[in-house]
């Protein structure tokens, strides 16, 4: 049975969570992301859409970890050895995996188990591998994550953040690679996540109808169109597929070449200093949100423009009581965060007087009306519009 996903480059608006997506796409250790918003705002859509875009993985033959053949660093137990032995292993290609946990998944469910029939069978415990290593090496999408019992939460956020889950089941302890792209969605009139869960994930945006009745309209064309014949309909957004997935792929690509400036570190602590966040997880993820931004725009090093973009992506669920403010504040807030770093920076710039750096950062200016991922698809359409593949 073949299964036509709604396309990515289909869904109306949005650019805040299809960017937040595509991040996360590019560099999954930025960690994730936790979509907030109201019922049929196309958050569960989305998330299967990215995995239509993401490109064939090579795995071992038969692993139910989806191990790289030709990366024994992130291989479990029994490739390793394998590899070992024979310095080579039976490969296959396979769709990026994509696992959804359900509401009422149990934590043996979750992170695997002893198998009861083949231990009796065997005389031997045999382990059970779980959703987390059906997950691994692609996306672990959890719909509504509020609802979720606070120790599930808790093990999803290690396992995505350690890329590792140890498993110590009567007398059996097994360890296995996790890594994955950890996605979770929300409705808050069904109650918030907890503040110290909030803080884990990478990104967080919030998502709302849209308000515009030529874009509602367009939506509603589209979505019945749909319906009505979904192997035609992706037909015709088969070539902004493409263009996406080569974005993503060029994007991976670079990733690692992309420099990051001193004074991109700089403004990214200056910002998480100015709103007060806890610890350190928000200057890091400001600066890989920047560099994958960075790739995903063909730029060569982190700038102003991107450290801006990504504090609307990273900053708002961090800020202290930011889960209780409503969108205007939290922009107010990041507004006078920015606009302040922005002074400190131009001020420590010329004390020593690098003039090539003070004319980067001299622009760095809050962004007003536009809105997050604005800067991304803007570029995006008019790549397209110029016929560019990449």
């Amino acid at each position: 049975m073949t299964t036509n996903f709604y396309p990515f480059s289909a869904i109306i608006g949005q650019d805040a969570m299809k960017t937040a997506l595509l991040l996360n796409a590019v560099d999954p250790t930025i960690g994730g992301v936790l979509i907030r918003g109201q019922k049929g705002t196309a958050k569960s859509t989305a998330v299967r859409a990215l995995a239509a875009l993401l490109p064939e993985l090579s795995v071992v033959k038969g692993c139910p970890y989806h191990c790289s053949p030709d990366q024994p660093e992130l291989m479990h137990a029994g490739c390793l050895e394998r590899w070992q032995t024979d310095k080579t292993l039976p490969a296959t290609q396979q769709a990026t995996p994509m696992v959804e946990l359900p509401l009422g998944a149990t934590e043996d469910r979750v992170v695997g188990s002893v198998h009861l029939e083949e231990t009796l069978r065997s005389g031997q415990r045999q382990f059970e591998p779980g959703l987390l290593a059906a997950a691994n090496r692609g996306i672990l999408y959890v719909d509504e994550v509020n609802l979720l019992e606070d120790h599930l939460v808790d093990l999803l956020l290690d396992a995505a953040a350690s890329g590792i889950n140890r498993v110590e089941r009567e007398g059996l302890c097994v360890t296995h690679p996790a890594r994955f792209i950890l996605i979770g969605t929300m409705n808050p009139e069904e109650g918030e996540l907890r503040p110290q869960f909030l803080d884990r994930f990478g990104l967080s945006v919030s998502v709302e109808g849209l308000s515009d009745p030529k874009s509602r309209r367009e939506l509603i064309r589209n979505r019945l169109a749909y319906e009505e014949n979904p192997a035609a309909f992706a037909l015709q957004w088969q070539a902004q597929e493409s263009f996406l997935a080569a974005q993503i792929v060029a994007a991976q690509q670079r990733l690692n070449r992309i420099e990051i400036p001193d004074q991109a570190v700089d403004l990214a602590v200056m910002l998480a200093l100015k709103l007060k966040v806890h610890g350190h997880r928000a200057d890091i993820a400001l600066l890989k949100v920047a560099r994958a931004l960075s790739a995903l725009l063909d730029k060569t090093q982190v700038g102003a423009a991107e450290i801006r973009e990504a504090a609307w992506f990273v900053l708002p669920h961090r800020v202290p009581g930011g889960v209780l403010m409503d969108a205007g504040q939290v922009e107010k807030t990041l507004a006078l965060a920015i606009n302040a770093g922005k002074t400190e920076q131009t001020e420590t710039v010329q004390e020593s007087e690098d003039n090539d750096t003070a004319e980067q950062f001299d622009g760095f200016e809050f962004p007003g009306s536009a809105a997050a991922g604005t800067m991304l698809f803007e570029t995006f359409k008019k790549k397209l519009q110029n016929g560019s593949s990449i």
